[in-house]
């Protein structure tokens, strides 16, 4: 299992002129937590975005929804 300071160890034999490349590597990987927060605050804003419908409506956005997918993705294709 890695462990910190081994994984320090190895950063100290990159080269110099590496660093900054090494540098923008890690911060990559430190970015992707960032933007799932970011994706998942734009998800969420979504969140109640039918409330105002009534029940008979929201019901009948559901059902030609599923009728949709069912249509587009329920058909042969040749190639």
């Amino acid at each position: 299992m890695l462990t910190l300071n081994l994984i320090l160890k190895e950063v100290k034999d990159v080269p110099v002129n590496r660093l900054e490349e090494l540098y923008e590597f890690v911060h990559s990987l430190a970015q992707t937590h960032n933007q799932n927060d970011s994706l998942r605050k734009k998800i969420l804003d979504f969140g109640g975005a039918f409330s105002d419908m009534s029940s008979k409506d929201y019901a009948d956005f559901i059902y030609n929804t599923k009728q949709t997918r069912t249509e587009l993705f329920n058909r042969n294709i040749n190639l």
